[in-house]
């Protein structure tokens, strides 16, 4: 029975690939903090992960012919969000950067919790292999 990378690594390849994107739309809002008329975006994690592990399990549509378009959504970029702000400022801005800071560092510690649990993974895969 062969092992496969889906199987060793689990979600947390998909998890890393999501979290760095969720990261980028982050970094854009805050970048952004005070353009007027900006609206704060984000991704859904829990939707782009459940999207992504359900393509690599082969659930969901499937192309059985060549000239099927793909559907699989594992290539696309995620939906993103509007977020509904708390206290929209006067210029329409719907940044809040305390709180754009704390989702930021958030997803940055869950991130790195993915990439830790990886590298223990090929650490343990790469002494199976060795023999050790």
């Amino acid at each position: 029975m062969a092992i496969t990378f889906d199987k060793a690594l689990g979600i947390h390849e998909h998890a890393l690939a999501a979290r760095s994107q969720r990261a980028q739309v982050l970094a854009n809002n805050l970048a952004n903090a005070d353009t007027p008329g900006y609206k704060a975006r984000d991704v859904d994690f829990q939707s782009m992960l459940k999207q992504a592990t359900e393509a690599s399990q082969g659930e969901g549509m499937a192309r059985t012919h060549p000239s099927h378009m793909d559907v699989s959504g594992s290539g696309g970029s995620p939906e993103l969000l509007y977020r509904t702000p708390h206290q929209p400022s006067l210029d329409g801005n719907t940044v809040d950067a305390q709180q754009e800071q704390t989702r930021f560092m958030r997803n940055a510690m869950d991130f790195q919790a993915s990439f830790e649990f990886l590298s223990s993974k090929f650490s343990g895969l790469s002494k199976a292999i060795k023999g050790e």
